[in-house]
């Protein structure tokens, strides 16, 4: 039956039509005359209706309402059937006046048979949506969706249409404005605000919950997922809004929160135009680029259509994996695949003179740090002396730009590798203090921790819920910034643009996160419920580790930079580049012969913010620092955003 009814479903659509044109315009007679139609009416009425089932009938060909699938009538729909009635009741009717000159034939009746008619096709055009609604009632998830706003009708409207095919049933909506409480959508009532969500979940039986806010803060999905905790139950939401094709949204776009969600994301609408002029046709070296950052660095700096991407890491596989992913993305893209070591001279120079980089991004470094306080030696030869001899072969090979990508862990270190890139920061600005008569415009960028990155907590949490925790968390109040890699590398690009020589640029990384807080988030993201399922261990603090990074230090401002997200550093002291010279030397012999309680002396003497937590400093050296300090170099900058 089903296939006949498929087969000839226009023939069948056609003949409806003409039934309900037929239906109509004898209802309007029998309205017009109180249901006995006088046989005069009756037999003028029986000679024009198939003029009339011939007029309406080829006006609804253009219209195309013998086309279409009933289930998904609309307001267009609907808006065709009148204007189809309309203009077809107008040509009918001077037909009849003009054409045939019928003065009898009455006026109402046209009026009455084209409400009626659009009633009739209206009605079950509707009525067939209607079925398909009651048909998915009870059935599919129960889903409680987050936002009654454009974005949740939008949702609800395609489940009503779609959702047997994706087995979902709204089941009511959570917002937060006190005025939509008790209200309905499509149907669906407004069951109440965030906090009674409990409440609600403790009464109802629900599958799924979809957060249809594609422009909330990091903030409110970190708050939402806070109420959730102590509930087992799946968590979706909606792109964002930069996401969304032409800012509309349905049951397809539906994925599963993830940890990228908890982070403050770019503003929309950044001007990637000054990047493009910046990379476009240039030689460009990366540093680091089997790295988290070096690789997002090469992906994006490949979009822009550089003239050469230098990839050079230390570490042949990863140096591999990215050279094959840019040849599959980029197969036009000039490459070349260098495997050196940054602390080794010869072979960097040898690269600088048969590739000519003209952008250089240094992004290879020593990032662990509890490693590195056991290896104080190690950090000094890769973060500061690698990066010595980098911009000294970008001076004099009259490099363009170099940009040191720099660390939160610089500012008012306490452990060696946040002095270590202290000292490369202090570099960048030395150069340009001491006059340097290179064209070089070296700058440093300095933001927090980011997803993924080698060495972050993230992974970490996750491989430990994978294996079933407990999640080791190093204090309670232990908090930390967090950005995704590809947005920190898109606000480094932009950075670069904005560098004139020896600036220090700072990416807002929002409000830090509690890592006990990120661990409980990444446990329910994960399907579990903390404590529960999953523990959470406080294991006491690391080697060199804070409580809290900072993004600025006590010597330091901040004042915009002409971008949103990038603030610029004031620094109150900027050493003199021949004593920061004859320092980064005196390191290196110390590093070389291993000598690292030495190391961290000189360290401690260089970098006046420097505050190492489990080192012994000599008393001389205390009094070296003690004499620069009462010299007044920690001047606080009055400067502030």
């Amino acid at each position: 039956m089903q296939t006949i009814v498929l087969k000839f479903r226009r023939p069948l659509v056609v003949g409806f039509h003409i039934v309900l044109i037929a239906l109509a315009n004898y209802l309007a007679f029998w309205i017009r005359f109180d249901g006995v139609i006088p046989d005069q009416e009756l037999a003028l009425m029986v000679e024009m209706i198939p003029w009339l089932i011939v007029i309406r009938g080829l006006t609804f060909v253009p219209l195309r309402l013998y086309q279409g699938l009933w289930r998904y009538t609309g307001i267009w729909d609907l808006r065709n059937v009148i204007i189809g009635v309309t203009v077809s009741t107008v040509i009918f009717c001077a037909l009849v006046h003009w054409g045939f000159g019928l003065k009898t034939y009455p006026l109402s009746i046209f009026i009455i048979d084209s409400l009626l008619l659009i009633f009739f096709m209206g009605g079950s055009r509707l009525a067939r949506r209607l079925y398909s609604g009651i048909r998915q009632v009870n059935r599919g998830k129960q889903v409680l969706i987050y936002g009654a706003g454009d974005a949740g009708e939008m949702v609800v409207r395609d489940i009503r249409n779609h959702g047997a095919l994706y087995d979902y049933h709204p089941l009511g909506f959570i917002d937060d404005n006190p005025n939509k409480i008790g209200q309905r959508i499509h149907g669906v009532p407004v069951l109440g605000h965030r906090e009674m969500m409990p409440e609600i979940l403790k009464t109802y039986q629900i599958d799924e919950i979809l957060l249809a806010i594609p422009s909330a803060s990091a903030s409110l999905v970190r708050q939402i997922l806070t109420v959730l905790e102590p509930f087992k139950v799946p968590i979706k939401t909606l792109p964002a809004l930069g996401n969304l094709k032409n800012g509309k949204v349905g049951i397809s776009q539906i994925q599963d929160l993830s940890v990228e969600d908890l982070l403050d994301r770019l503003p929309v609408g950044l001007d990637f135009g000054p990047v493009q002029d910046l990379v476009k046709d240039k030689r460009i070296l990366i540093t680091g680029a089997g790295g988290s950052i070096g690789s997002e660095l090469s992906r994006q700096i490949a979009k822009y259509e550089p003239a050469q991407l230098i990839l050079l890491d230390k570490s042949e596989g990863a140096l591999y994996d990215i050279d094959m992913e840019l040849q599959r993305s980029f197969p036009d893209l000039r490459r070349s695949v260098v495997l050196a070591d940054i602390k080794n001279v010869n072979p960097l120079e040898q690269v600088f003179i048969r590739e000519t980089p003209q952008i250089i991004f240094h992004a290879a470094a020593y990032k662990h740090v509890p490693m590195m306080e056991h290896h104080p030696g190690e950090a000094v030869l890769n973060n500061i002396i690698g990066t010595h001899r980098l911009m000294q072969l970008a001076v004099q090979q009259k490099a363009e730009r170099f940009i040191l990508i720099s660390t939160d862990k610089a500012v008012n270190p306490t452990n060696i590798m946040g002095a270590t890139k202290r000292v490369g920061e202090m570099y960048v600005q030395a150069l340009t203090k001491g006059g340097s008569q290179s064209p070089t415009v070296f700058s440093a960028v300095r933001f927090g921790n980011v997803l993924g990155s080698n060495g972050s907590v993230v992974p970490l949490f996750l491989k430990q819920i994978e294996q079933g925790g407990p999640v080791t968390v190093t204090h309670p109040e232990i908090s930390r910034y967090f950005m995704t890699i590809p947005e920190a590398v898109l606000l480094v690009l932009e950075a670069a643009t904005l560098a004139r020589g020896g600036e220090i640029f700072v990416l807002e990384m929002g409000e830090q996160i509690k890592l006990i807080d990120m661990a409980r988030h990444l446990i329910r993201l994960s399907g579990f419920v903390p404590e529960e399922e999953i523990s959470i261990s406080v294991v006491g603090l690391r080697p060199g580790e804070k409580l809290r990074e900072e993004l600025v230090a006590m010597d330091e401002g901040l004042v915009p930079s002409g971008v949103e997200k990038i603030l610029r550093v004031q620094s109150g002291w900027i050493p003199e580049l021949e004593s920061l010279v004859q320092q980064i030397s005196e390191l290196e012999q110390l590093a070389i012969s291993g000598k690292s309680e030495r190391v961290i002396e000189v360290l401690y003497e260089m970098v006046p913010t420097f505050r190492p937590m489990n080192a012994n400093i000599s008393r001389q050296a205390r009094q070296r620092r003690a004499r620069r300090e009462g010299s007044d170099v920690l001047r606080p900058v009055r400067h502030q955003a």
